[in-house]
């Protein structure tokens, strides 16, 4: 069967979306998407044959997806609120959009406010918009809210096992077995871990990495040494604290890995304001490489996340499934690099 002519010739019934009218237009998708939103910058002939190719086609103006909502998840906010992070991801998904000839708005959606399920319900009824949802808060009993989006969606920071969508998140494991298999080459072997109290699945792989590192030593883990602080940095450093006043200092670990820098940073003021100091009495790294871990005293050992580039595998994901349409699910893992600074002491 066939749709109709276009430019004398015959079209085979497909689903027509920019990808389609890309190839047979000859123009790029980008070019296509711009033109069919009315965008400035294309040739006035370009946009006219790209219209009527479109109208030609039967591409639906209704059910057109025209721009990108990146939406932030929040559940207590206390992860996603006390970080320049997220920020920095946003303008990587930006950047991207601009390329892509879509535009990029921000909403936020935050489970404690009274008019929740009315926001989602609006997100779900605005079928222009292709959707980034930031996973960081969510949890496994919230996977139905994200089942509920009737168009192509991607993950940021969240992945569920059965894999019934398509994520972009920090390969957390590895990167977390690799910052503690340092601690363990430079002779440490009472090995803490500065755990988030809220335990989101970033977290939670992150100790599992540590976990495995410490197994493989054949150390293992001493719930002793795992200490569950605020994953905001007051309340990071006032935890820290009250532990410290409380441990003896001959029960204290020599290193700590921290779930990010938010509280490794917290921990170390700690540290420091009950006379310990790094790394000469305690060592510490931290993840994510925020900009003022580069200028603490000292600057902190971590783990740098290519934060920007998130945000574009994101969009680009994204992009490729509304051209192409939902199909094989992706989780695409993101690699981190290893940053050595100077709050890690060799004590072999």
């Amino acid at each position: 069967m066939y749709i109709r002519r276009y430019s004398g010739k015959r079209v085979r019934k497909m689903k027509v979306n920019i990808r389609t009218l890309s190839d047979i237009t000859g123009f790029s998708p980008a070019t296509v998407s711009n033109a069919l939103n009315h965008k400035r910058g294309v040739n006035a002939e370009t946009a006219a044959k790209i219209l009527k190719a479109a109208k030609e086609l039967g591409y639906s103006e209704e059910s057109r997806i025209s721009r990108v909502k990146f939406v932030m998840f929040k559940k207590r906010g206390n992860v996603v609120e006390d970080t320049p992070f997220f920020p920095l991801m946003i303008a990587g998904v930006e950047e991207e959009c601009r390329s892509c000839g879509m535009e990029m708005i921000i909403q936020h959606l935050d489970m404690r406010q009274p008019d929740f399920d009315d926001l989602f319900a609006g997100i779900c009824n605005d079928r222009t918009s292709a959707i980034i949802l930031l996973g960081t808060e969510l949890e496994d009993e919230d996977i139905d809210l994200i089942r509920q989006l009737p168009f192509p969606y991607v993950v940021i920071d969240y992945w569920k096992e059965d894999m019934t969508f398509d994520s972009v998140l920090i390969n957390n494991a590895d990167s977390a077995r690799m910052a503690t298999e340092y601690l363990l080459e430079k002779g440490h072997r009472r090995i803490g871990y500065l755990a988030g109290d809220f335990r989101i699945k970033p977290f939670r792989s992150r100790f599992a990495g540590y976990r495995t590192a410490l197994d493989k030593a054949g150390i293992g883990v001493n719930d002793d040494l795992i200490i569950k602080v605020s994953p905001t940095m007051d309340q990071a450093y006032l935890d820290m604290k009250a532990y410290l006043e409380k441990t003896p200092r001959d029960e204290l670990p020599t290193a700590f890995f921290a779930d990010n820098d938010i509280i490794g940073l917290g921990s170390m003021k700690a540290l420091w304001e009950c006379g310990l100091r790094i790394p000469e009495d305690i060592s510490i790294i931290g993840f994510d490489d925020l900009t003022f871990s580069s200028i603490s005293h000292p600057p902190l050992t971590t783990l740098r996340v290519p934060k920007q580039d998130m945000g574009r595998v994101a969009v680009r994901r994204l992009r490729d499934m509304i051209r192409d349409g939902e199909g094989l699910h992706l989780k695409t893992q993101v690699c981190t690099d290893f940053v050595e600074r100077e709050s890690v002491k060799d004590i072999r």
